[in-house]
């Protein structure tokens, strides 16, 4: 289901066992972004929404911003241009 909501937030489309979609939520959520997951194996509107975006193809993650533009199966750096952040994590990690 695409979420509509006033509060309009990143809505990530994908399954449980895609790997990109694990890096992808990975990337966001290292980072604190916060977006919507749509299991389209299990939203059926969802799945047909993807296709649709996609000409057919079950193509994960497809990733709906708050502006309307999507970005399909986007690798850390894509996703970082499209935030307008650095693509690796900032987080200080000493020993």
């Amino acid at each position: 289901m695409q979420i509509t909501d006033s509060a309009k937030r990143i809505v990530m489309y994908g399954t449980t066992w895609c790997l990109d979609c694990k890096r992808a939520k990975q990337f966001l959520g290292v980072r604190g972004i916060q977006y919507h997951w749509v299991d389209i194996e299990k939203d059926a509107e969802a799945r047909a929404f993807v296709e649709r975006i996609n000409e057919g193809k079950r193509i994960v993650p497809t990733i709906v911003f708050p502006d309307g533009s999507t970005l399909v199966e986007p690798s850390n750096a894509e996703l970082a241009e499209k935030l307008s952040i650095p693509s690796s994590a900032e987080l200080d990690f000493t020993m």
